[in-house]
């Protein structure tokens, strides 16, 4: 017998659940298949629509700006062609959020100013510990701090273009919004951080998060697709420096939820959130390093994507489920790779959201216990450029923007007119 589930929004608190339930019609729900197929799916129409060559193409169009560090013209030079790509595959509403970035004077200390806890020593040896977000380390591997050697970068052109250190200032970072139907009052956060460090073109973390985001946007703005909720697509920007940029939406956007400007109008400028999910280094599942340190030249045959939650937030057992049914999806929809659920969701963009609607975070490992165990060399070093990678890690990239897409158009209640 099929299974059928349930995924819906109460309109009382914003939270997810999965239930064996027809859900009212007040409480809005949307039906999403665990098992089985569909007649004429719509979604799968949409999913049938992602294409490896474009999904590379909007990551190299992301590497020419280097790594795109914050507060440096490659990264403002960014901002305007993410916009621009926003507006020319017709996403609608195309915005910039505008904030300042005035950081305390340096310390000395290295790092991308996220906290890591015990992961410090770059390969260094030593007893299992503990990891970012909870999470234990099982290896004598620790994750690297990042590069801030210019001469570690062997290519000179490379090397040119990232040399513009960072200054303080303004920021800013593109946004826009499919509007739903029937519900525009309502909306799912989908997001990717633009910018990078390492002095590489940051084609991993995090241009291969960015380009699910704009590609998912390219297609949910097709002209014969609609969407019965709205969905957000966020291209954020100060992730490497303490998430900022996301903190700065969650700052101003927060209070504006589900109100309609002007009243009367039928505008919502900022839906009612419903959850959160972010993208965040989505090519690597080589496993753990080499003795020597370097990256396996393959995928290992065990690869998967990995969905993250924080068990620690207030919406864990919501999140939970919605990880849950992203993994269902990835099952119904994705033709690579498979997914993992896991429990420690830290240090990307989700963060400043867990505590406010349920948040994922989807990366091509576990962050604390596989990235934190060195489990991809090239995060934050001059190896993360466009050479490095073949078919089979844009592939598993792939697959996180075939899971998210399956997972949100259900969600949405996305159609196809014929």
């Amino acid at each position: 017998m099929l299974v059928r589930l349930t995924l819906f929004a109460t309109a009382a608190c914003g939270g997810l659940f999965l239930s064996a339930a027809t859900p009212s019609a007040a409480q809005r729900g949307v039906t999403g298949v665990v098992a089985g197929d569909t007649a004429n799916d719509p979604v799968q129409t949409l999913v049938n629509r992602l294409d490896l060559e474009r999904y590379k193409s909007t990551i190299k169009g992301l590497a020419q700006f280097g790594d795109r560090r914050q507060g440096t013209k490659r990264n403002r030079d960014a901002v305007d062609w993410i916009e621009a790509q926003l507006k020319r595959d017709g996403c609608q509403n195309v915005e910039r959020i505008t904030y300042q970035y005035n950081p305390s004077p340096p310390t000395g200390q290295r790092g991308g100013g996220r906290g890591r806890g015990a992961v410090t020593s770059p390969n260094g040896r030593g007893y299992a510990g503990n990891g970012p977000g909870g999470s234990r380390i099982w290896s004598d591997m620790r994750e690297r701090g990042a590069n801030n050697d210019s001469l570690a970068q062997p290519d000179s052109a490379i090397r040119a273009i990232d040399m513009e250190p960072s200054t303080p200032g303004e920021r800013q970072e593109a946004i826009c919004l499919k509007v739903g139907t029937k519900y525009p009052n309502e909306m799912y956060v989908i997001g990717g951080h633009m910018d990078g460090i390492g002095w590489g073109q940051a084609v991993n973390d995090d241009a291969s998060g960015s380009a699910i985001v704009m590609e998912l946007a390219h297609i949910f703005s097709m002209p014969d697709v609609q969407t019965e909720r709205s969905i957000r697509f966020a291209l954020w920007n100060n992730e490497e420096t303490g998430l900022n940029g996301a903190r700065a939406y969650v700052e101003q956007r927060g209070p504006m939820q589900g109100k309609e400007i002007p009243a009367g109008s039928g505008k919502y400028p900022e839906p009612k959130w419903l959850a959160m999910i972010q993208h965040d280094m989505m090519l690597v599942d080589h496993g753990p390093p080499t003795p020597d340190g370097k990256l396996a030249p393959d995928q290992r045959p065990e690869a998967d994507i990995n969905i993250e939650f924080a068990s620690t937030s207030k919406f864990a057992d919501d999140a939970m489920k919605l990880a849950f049914f992203w993994r269902a999806t990835n099952e119904k929809y994705a033709t690579y790779y498979p997914a993992a659920v896991g429990p420690h969701m830290s240090n990307t963009d989700s963060d400043p959201f867990k505590d406010l609607v349920p948040a994922l975070s989807l990366r091509e490992n576990e962050r604390g216990s596989q990235i934190g165990g060195n489990w991809d060399p090239t995060h934050h070093q001059p190896t993360d450029v466009l050479t490095t990678f073949t078919d089979k890690d844009y592939t598993l990239g792939l697959t996180s923007a075939q899971t998210t897409l399956g997972a949100i158009g259900r969600l949405v209640g996305a159609t196809v007119r014929k």
